[in-house]
């Protein structure tokens, strides 16, 4: 964990954005596979990680705007843990690490927030996304699970994203740690991808890769030669000669900051003309969004013209035709490009969704652009320096959305179907990086996975 000022000066920052009341935040608790006692591997809240740093369960954090006061709830560890798990840190002390004065038993929670209720006092929530913490605000609150979200606070969403978003230098610190796992994760996939190799192989050493290396990895591994399929977590299929594996791999620090990386490599070793040519498109697409990236920019500015130059070279390979702007005015490229160009990076993967990807990803001056493919960009707004975020063009060709669109003849006046039938078994292209956003450009967190055709050719065949 950081220091505890740090964690200290947090909550009072957070004090100052929210006018007043008791702000509560729920830690997570361990969660049954099949019964009580054989739960998933643990993961702790990450606004709770954030404002109170401790990494284990059975914790509520309190803040009283108001009062001042920060709380910790909790109980110590019973003779019945103690036999099981060894001796364990007093609650008081693993308070004390994160700069927290005072706690009380778990069960005193009720008590102080029955008490503000009685009072009048407004209590602040984040929309909860655990079934178990829903419970507990039902329980505490009395407000039906169906409709915490509509009563968590929005104030305090704000104030929260407003902090996470920019990331400090202990935090960019830890992404890059994140980010040297990642980096040796993909190069090994890539080493791994011979003729004949099984999916599940190559992924099971991956997130051996991300556990021996931190926390383990920091979403479902998708690994697959149908890089068609943007999100396929199927590993069942062999490596083929000829075929690319797409790899969308990343890990957690063991303080759960993540990194998020995607490479596209051919199975065998070469890459043919034809997967050639479409991996030199998006890797331009890739450069030419980095080059891009500043504070003061909107991201979604930044994706409409990245996708300008993924159409522009599908229109020099004759798949695409007609003016290129009124291509993707139009959300032509969408048929290739069904994605947003990336999203931001940090304690979560897909940093502070749970609060509200609406709020984290756009404000009152960028809105969304409801239109197949843009429309899933998730973060569009104006960027700022700190702000730690991916960079993840594709290129894919779904044989089903190709052949919709031609028997609907949509965007016909941009897209040259004849031509499109030969690429129905190619695949998909996807590459992502990860960067800090700074006031005149971006920095790249980490070594950069080998990415042009030559780097990923010799890391294929140079195994030593």
């Amino acid at each position: 964990m950081f220091r505890a000022e740090i964690y200290r000066n947090r909550r009072k920052r957070l004090k100052e954005l929210v006018t007043d009341g008791l702000i509560v935040l729920p830690g997570n608790v361990d969660v049954p596979m099949n019964y009580a006692d054989n739960t998933y591997h643990f993961r702790q809240d990450s606004s709770f990680l954030y404002y109170f740093g401790l990494d284990f369960q059975g914790l509520a954090g309190l803040i009283d705007v108001d009062g001042g006061n920060d709380l910790l709830f909790g109980d110590d560890a019973s003779i019945e843990d103690v036999i099981w798990m060894g001796p364990q840190v007093s609650l008081q002390e693993n308070a004390a690490r994160v700069g927290v004065d005072k706690t009380e038993s778990y069960s005193k929670l009720f008590d102080h927030i029955a008490s503000a209720i009685r009072q009048g006092r407004r209590i602040h929530f984040l929309p909860p996304y655990r079934a178990e913490n829903k419970l507990l605000l039902q329980e505490l609150l009395g407000i039906q699970c169906s409709k915490l979200k509509e009563y968590s606070s929005l104030e305090l969403v704000k104030a929260v994203i407003s902090m996470r978003s920019i990331k400090d230098s202990g935090e960019l610190n830890e992404i890059r740690t994140a980010c040297g796992i990642g980096y040796e994760m993909h190069v090994k996939a890539m080493q791994m991808a011979t003729p004949g190799a099984w999916e599940q192989t190559i992924a099971g050493t991956l997130e051996g890769i991300a556990r021996a290396k931190g926390s383990g990895p920091s979403y479902p591994i998708i690994l697959s030669q149908h890089g068609e399929i943007l999100h396929n977590h199927q590993h069942t299929g062999y490596l083929k000669e000829g075929k690319l594996m797409l790899v969308d791999a990343g890990a957690e620090s063991l303080m759960h900051y993540a990194s998020d990386f995607t490479r596209t490599t051919p199975v065998g070793g070469k890459f043919n003309q034809q997967q050639r040519e479409v991996y030199e498109i998006a890797l331009a697409a890739i450069n030419h969004a980095a080059s891009k990236i500043k504070a003061g920019t909107t991201y979604q500015s930044i994706h409409l013209s990245t996708a300008e130059v993924i159409a522009s070279g599908l229109k020099e390979l004759g798949l695409m035709k007609g003016d290129v702007k009124e291509a993707v005015k139009n959300g032509a490229h969408a048929l290739f490009f069904p994605h947003g160009l990336g999203h931001m990076m940090g304690l979560d993967v897909h940093d502070m969704e749970d609060l509200g990807q609406i709020y984290v990803g756009y404000d009152d001056e960028t809105r969304p652009i409801d239109q197949f493919g843009t429309a899933y960009l998730r973060l569009g707004k104006k960027l700022e320096a700190g702000y730690v975020l991916t960079n993840e063009p594709g290129i894919y060709f779904i044989p089903a959305l190709i052949d919709k669109w031609r028997s609907e003849k949509t965007n016909a006046d941009f897209i040259n179907f004849e031509k499109l039938e030969s690429y129905k078994t190619f695949g998909g292209i996807r590459l992502e990086d990860n960067l800090v956003v700074t006031e005149t450009g971006c920095e790249l967190l980490g070594n950069r996975v080998p990415i042009t055709p030559e780097e990923i050719e010799e890391t294929i065949n140079n195994k030593g």
